[in-house]
């Protein structure tokens, strides 16, 4: 039986392990109100996927839509912050 190998190097200087790196790991949590503020759209818009709104449907959705913008906001504006020392 024949081994298959590869025929060139690693393109990447160090091996994968799989796991995020902490620079990784603080800029989800820095956009973590953003990730949450899109779920909660998410659960919304796919609760009236298979039935017409309600008033209620209807006020849940524009809720959410004004936190991802109130998450987007902050967002941009933490990012664009100059850093105080």
């Amino acid at each position: 039986m024949k081994t298959i190998a590869a025929l060139q190097a690693a393109v990447t200087a160090a091996p994968f392990d799989g796991e995020p790196s902490d620079a990784e790991l603080d800029a989800i949590e820095t956009e973590m109100p953003l990730i949450l503020a899109d779920v909660d759209l998410l659960d919304a818009e796919i609760m009236t996927i298979d039935r017409t709104p309600t008033e209620l449907d209807e006020r849940r959705i524009r809720r959410a839509r004004r936190r991802v913008l109130a998450a987007r906001r902050d967002l941009a504006n933490t990012a664009t912050a100059p850093a105080v020392a």
